[in-house]
């Protein structure tokens, strides 16, 4: 009547146990799944999470077993987009600074070369703040960073001003930047002449030319906005940028870095100096 052979029945009827088993299983994995995403202020996706469950938990799972439980369960890492306004104006009277990287955005040892940037962060009232970052390349740290209600270039400068403080010095590093009039402005050109910084821009209008530090600013967005993709206030914005900041650099796992957090893969580079 059900169209079915007397083996598969029996095959059916004796995997009961094992179907039960594997359900718990899972339910008992999905927990921990949901804990890891929720500790990423919801914002890591399968391969991440795998990794973190693997490392951290000590358990033998894929991503792909994570990405079926995950979308069953209706949680998934954080996808954002949104109109942004114009971060880089370029100033057409700056003193041409030639492209030391050419897309090169690697580095031997940390404090060699960095790379930075300004973003933008929407607020409910419709205003909005600007974050610098300075990043080191070996190591994708955030080493400088500052934010405020304005794109003047004394933002830029003081990136530059908490890098020197949390490396000890720049003098002999590289530091690349986009042609935004706050990189071209004298202030930022006798920052990096007084701390022996060799200036790097990529090509006007080229994103590609700093593709690192957009990459970063775009999973600061992705992975820090809520659904609404906007920050209460700019009180608000700054409290959470400075915890997402502390949290990527200890924690946040890089899938170029071998799923090291920037801190972790420092200490990877101090290990080898030293043996």
């Amino acid at each position: 009547m059900l169209g079915l052979t007397r083996s598969k029945y029996y095959q059916w009827r004796d995997g009961r146990a094992a179907r039960l088993a594997r359900k718990e299983r899972d339910a008992a994995l999905f927990e921990l799944i949901e804990s890891v995403w929720a500790d990423s202020g919801e914002s890591y996706g399968s391969p991440r999470i795998a990794v973190e469950l693997r490392e951290a938990h000590g358990l033998a799972v894929n991503a792909k077993r994570v990405a079926r439980l995950m979308r069953e369960g209706g949680i998934e890492g954080r996808a954002w987009r949104v109109k942004r306004p114009v971060t880089t104006v370029p100033d057409p009277e700056a003193a041409v600074v030639p492209d030391r990287l050419e897309r090169d955005f690697t580095a031997e040892a940390p404090g060699q070369r960095y790379v930075g940037d300004i973003t933008y962060l929407p607020t409910a009232s419709g205003e909005f703040c600007y974050p610098a970052t300075v990043i080191d390349l070996a190591s994708r740290r955030v080493v400088g960073w500052s934010i405020a209600d304005h794109m003047r270039a004394d933002l830029v400068v003081e990136a530059m001003d908490a890098a020197r403080r949390a490396r000890g010095g720049l003098d002999g590093s590289i530091m690349h930047t986009d042609n935004g009039s706050q990189y071209t402005s004298l202030d930022f050109a006798r920052c990096c002449d007084n701390e022996g910084v060799l200036r790097s821009r990529g090509r006007v209008g080229s994103s590609a030319d700093n593709a690192l530090a957009e990459a970063f600013h775009a999973s600061l967005k992705r992975e820090l906005l809520g659904s609404n993709g906007k920050f209460a206030d700019k009180a608000a914005a700054r409290a959470e940028v400075f915890s997402w900041l502390n949290w990527y650099n200890l924690k946040r796992r890089h899938s170029s870095l071998q799923y090291q957090s920037p801190v972790d893969h420092e200490r990877t580079f101090n290990t080898l100096q030293t043996t």
